[in-house]
C-alpha cells in the first residue's frame, strides 16, 4: 500500500485516479454532490466516501472517517469549485463558492500533511482574486515550501485535450528526499496524442436511438495499440475500478457510455458541412480536428442553475456530437472507468474533472521525491 492521501472536492475522480496510478493509496474522498460521489465510489470501492460540505468538515473528522492517525496522512489533494473563477462565469470576488478554496488550506493547516496539491482554473490567478488567494495561503505555516502557482496544459503532457489548469503545491522539506521546483514538473519529450488516435477503436456509427444506459454498452473495434491506447485499457491500480466493468472490457472488449444524441435533419446537414476546427454558427459546437487537440470539454450547470448541458464537440467524421465514452477518452479516462448512465451527468462529471493523465504526471514527481 502506497502513501495515504485524501481527495477533497473529489468529483468523479480525475485526481484520485492519477494519484493511485502514481503509487498513492486513496484513503478517503470528499464530495458534496451525491450522484457524483456515488460514481466515484463505484470506481474506488476500497476507499472511504464522505458526502460532506468541506466548510463544515474538520481535519480531525476527516482523519477519523478515513481511518487514519495523526501524522499518517501523506497528502491532501483536490479541486475546489472553480465556477466563481471561470472566465465563462461572472467572476465575482464575493461568490460564496470561492471560499471553498480557502477551506482546502484550512484543513491543510489543521492536519499538516507532508504535501498538498490543489487544482483550479487559470482564472483564479486574476488580480481580483488576489486577496482570496492570500487569505487561503495564510493558513499554511512557515514549515511548508510553497511553489508559485503552476499553469499546466494537458496536451503538453500527452493528453489529446488543451484543457489548462493551475496547480498549487507545497510540501514539508523534511518529508522529501530533495528540493522540488517548478522545473521538476515541466514536461519533456512527451509525444503529442491527437484526437484520431485517442478515439481509435471506439464505435463510430452511433445510433440516435441509443438512449438508455444499456444501449451504450458497445464492442470495441480491433486496433493497433499505441502507448496511449494501451493505457486506456490497462494500468489498473490495486483496489481501483468496478470489477464488472473491468471484466467486460478485458474479457469481452465491451465499453460503456456510447450513447446517441438525437439531432434534427437541419442540424445534421450543418454538421456535415462543418470543416475540422470550424464552429457551427448557430449551435456554436466546434468540429474536432482528427490531427489536432480537443478543446476543453465543459461541464454544464447543476439543477440550481437550470440543468443545462454544456456544448459538446462534433465528431471529426460523423455529423453528431461526441458520446460520453469519447469524451472520457479525450479527457484521458480509461475505458474501464464508469460514469453515470445518462449523457447529462456523464458529461458533467467529465467536464468537471482533471485529466487523470495530467494528475498522474504531477503526482508521480511528488511520489518519487517523497521519503
Amino acid at each position: 500500500m502506497g502513501p495515504k492521501i485524501c481527495d477533497l472536492y473529489a468529483g468523479v475522480g480525475g485526481i484520485s485516479l492519477g494519484a493511485c496510478r502514481a503509487g498513492f493509496h486513496l484513503s478517503a474522498a470528499v464530495e458534496w454532490d451525491e450522484i457524483t460521489l456515488s460514481t466515484h465510489a463505484k470506481n474506488f470501492p476500497k476507499s472511504k466516501h464522505l458526502q460532506a460540505d468541506v466548510s463544515k468538515l474538520t481535519g480531525r473528522e476527516l482523519l477519523r472517517q478515513a481511518g487514519l492517525s495523526r501524522g499518517e496522512l501523506a497528502g491532501l489533494v483536490g479541486g475546489p469549485p472553480c465556477q466563481g473563477f471561470s472566465v465563462m462565469g461572472k467572476r465575482r470576488p464575493d461568490d460564496a463558492r470561492n471560499n471553498l478554496f480557502i477551506e482546502f488550506f484550512r484543513i491543510v493547516s489543521e492536519e499538516k500533511p507532508k504535501f498538498f496539491l490543489a487544482e483550479n482554473v487559470p482564472g483564479i490567478l486574476d488580480p481580483r482574486f488576489e486577496k482570496m488567494r492570500r487569505t487561503a495561503l495564510r493558513h499554511i505555516t512557515d514549515r511548508y515550501v510553497v511553489l508559485p502557482p503552476m499553469l499546466m496544459k494537458a496536451s503538453d503532457f500527452g493528453a489529446p485535450t488543451t484543457r489548462t489548469r493551475v496547480f498549487f503545491f507545497g510540501y514539508l522539506p523534511n518529508a522529501f528526499k530533495k528540493e522540488l521546483t517548478e522545473d521538476d514538473f515541466n514536461p519533456s519529450l512527451v509525444p503529442s496524442v491527437f484526437v484520431r488516435e485517442a478515439l481509435t477503436g471506439l464505435p463510430t456509427c452511433i445510433s440516435p436511438d441509443w438512449q438508455e444506459e444499456e444501449d451504450g454498452y458497445r464492442k470495441l473495434r480491433t486496433f493497433s495499440q499505441t502507448e496511449f491506447l494501451h493505457k486506456a485499457a490497462n494500468a489498473i491500480p490495486r483496489n481501483v475500478g468496478n470489477q464488472k466493468m473491468i471484466e467486460m472490457l478485458l474479457e469481452k472488449d465491451i465499453v460503456t457510455g456510447c450513447l446517441g444524441t438525437v439531432h434534427r435533419p437541419d442540424v445534421i446537414r450543418r454538421f456535415n458541412r462543418l470543416k475540422h476546427g470550424e464552429q457551427d454558427k448557430i449551435g456554436k459546437m466546434v468540429r474536432l480536428n482528427p490531427k489536432g487537440f480537443c478543446p476543453t470539454i465543459r461541464a454544464g450547470t447543476t439543477k440550481e442553475h437550470g440543468h443545462f448541458q454544456s456544448l459538446r464537440p462534433v465528431h471529426y467524421s460523423q455529423p453528431r456530437v461526441i458520446t460520453p465514452r469519447e469524451g472520457a477518452r479525450l479527457q484521458t479516462f480509461p475505458d474501464w472507468f464508469e460514469f453515470h448512465g445518462t449523457r447529462y451527468h456523464s458529461f458533467r462529471q467529465i467536464g468537471n474533472s482533471v485529466p487523470p493523465l495530467l494528475a498522474e504526471k504531477i503526482l508521480s514527481v511528488i511520489r518519487k521525491a517523497l521519503r
